[in-house]
């Protein structure tokens, strides 16, 4: 059998690279999907607030955001006339993407765990947290 972190290795790659091609397919580019997960879950949201969903750095977010924002997929305003503090909501149109990139995660969820019975399922989410908490940064869930 292999090594934990090799088979989960493996598990994040295949199933990142199955969801990446069908985003592809939406016409997003890596790290979209995350961010409008993020956006459809939380709502209007600051930048720090989208990198700590995501686990990213907010440098990262701001590039990612950068393009979302010349396609027409979510909007930057300013709050109490603070210039510094801008939050990010979702158009319509990231409305929409947000819709079916939900659909394919509930999709590559339900691939992921197909030869699972729902009790193995609801325990390797049990897991999986624990094994997350434990390499989490600080000891606890972000997400």
């Amino acid at each position: 059998m292999d090594a934990l972190h090799y088979l989960l290795m493996k598990t994040h790659t295949n199933l990142n690279r199955w969801i990446l091609s069908e985003a592809a397919a939406l016409g997003l580019s890596p790290g979209q999907p995350k961010i409008l997960e993020c956006l459809m879950q939380q709502g209007e949201s600051n930048q720090k607030a989208i990198a700590a969903f995501c686990e990213i750095e907010q440098a990262t977010v701001g590039s990612i955001l950068l393009r979302m924002e010349r396609d027409g997929l979510i909007r930057r305003t300013q709050r109490d006339g603070n210039r510094r503090s801008l939050y990010v909501s979702l158009t319509p149109e990231g409305e929409k993407l947000g819709e079916q990139m939900a659909d394919i995660f509930r999709r590559a969820d339900a691939q992921a765990a197909a030869q699972l019975t729902p009790e193995e399922q609801e325990q390797l989410q049990v897991l999986l947290e624990k094994v997350y908490a434990s390499v989490s940064p600080d000891g606890r869930e972000n997400g």
